[in-house]
């Protein structure tokens, strides 16, 4: 699995704006970088950034295979918790064509955006929560 520090230095450039944005509370600019990113690198560029995303919500990845997605009522959340949990899930197990077929469903579904602006909200969340 390609690690985070396997990626281009924009990538994490990217990243690291989208976190500004998103502890600033503006959405607007969140998906404004992310459409900045997929204008200049496409839609993988959009993805190793939501894939930077999710590594920093898990932190250092357990071995392949052996985290489970438990989120009760998952099947009950919005499409776009479920796809977030769902792809964290992915990373946390190294996953990358489950990581990428929910990139990609969520794009044909038109929803992409919101699971992104979901993705960055809740890794502020984690992030806020380590430190407090």
């Amino acid at each position: 699995m390609r690690q985070v520090t396997d990626v281009p230095q924009q990538t994490l450039d990217d990243a690291t704006a989208v976190l500004r944005s998103a502890l600033a509370g503006d959405g607007d600019a969140v998906v404004g970088t992310f459409d900045a990113v997929v204008d200049r690198s496409g839609v993988e560029g959009a993805y190793g950034v939501a894939w930077c995303l999710a590594a920093t919500m898990v932190g250092t990845a357990p071995p392949p295979g052996t985290c489970a997605l438990d989120f009760p009522g998952i099947d009950q959340a919005g499409y776009d918790t479920r796809w977030v949990a769902r792809f964290v899930s992915a990373y946390a197990n190294r996953d990358a064509d489950t990581g990428e077929a929910l990139f990609g469903a969520a794009m044909a579904d038109g929803l992409l955006p919101d699971c992104l602006l979901t993705l960055a909200g809740s890794t502020v969340a984690t992030l806020r929560s380590r430190a407090g």
